[in-house]
């Protein structure tokens, strides 16, 4: 036993494989599972995929770094609850690729924050926080006021269905007009109006 157990700690090769066989079982052990629970891969009541405009919204929050202070995953605990609303729940997810669920928080977690404010108060909030939260440290966003491109927007929805996002041909189709005469910052706001609508929260 002792000379087996040698052995591999002096055979660097081997102990590296047998590391990543650990692991590997390791992982496989804790994702599998996943992929047969219900919880997990459907969607909840209601769910509905981004439409172009939300889509587009979200690209641009990608875009400006936004997930690296706000996160999107509300902690089933009261403290978090209390503040941001219902817990954020798996099936809330599914069509979200990739998910900006985070921990880092500078400031406050998004997923709930869909309705809660007006569209102006956003619109005003994005060129400059300060104007509706005096003690803000947000950066403002003037530039979102540009318009917005949607030469892609056919193509990224094409690649979602292709994905399993169950968007309609006539969907896709209309997608650009949606996008016609709008900018950045209006496609930011529907999707930030969009966030955690789909589960009902305490106010």
């Amino acid at each position: 036993m002792s000379n087996s157990h040698e052995k591999v700690e002096t055979n660097i090769g081997l102990m590296i494989v047998l590391m990543l066989v650990v692991a590997a079982v390791g992982g496989l052990v804790q994702i599998v599972p996943l992929a047969f629970q219900d919880s997990i891969t459907k969607s909840v009541d209601g769910l509905k995929p981004y439409d172009a405009l939300q889509l587009s919204g979200r690209d641009v929050y990608i875009r400006e770094g936004c997930y690296v202070c706000h996160s999107q995953m509300i902690r089933p605990f009261r403290w978090e609850t209390e503040r941001y609303g219902h817990y954020s729940v798996a099936g809330e997810f599914v069509y979200d690729r990739p998910f900006q669920w985070g921990s880092k928080r500078t400031g406050p977690d998004l997923h709930r924050v869909g309705g809660r404010y007006s569209d102006e108060w956003h619109r005003a909030h994005l060129v400059n926080p300060r104007d509706v939260v005096p003690e803000s440290n947000m950066p403002g966003y003037p530039w979102l006021e540009s318009e917005l491109d949607g030469s892609d927007i056919v193509a990224k929805m094409k690649t979602l269905q292709f994905l399993g996002v169950p968007y309609s041909d006539s969907e896709i189709n209309d997608a650009p007009k949606k996008l016609e005469g709008k900018i950045e910052m209006d496609a930011v706001i529907a999707y930030l109006q969009n966030l955690g609508t789909n589960v009902k929260t305490r106010r």
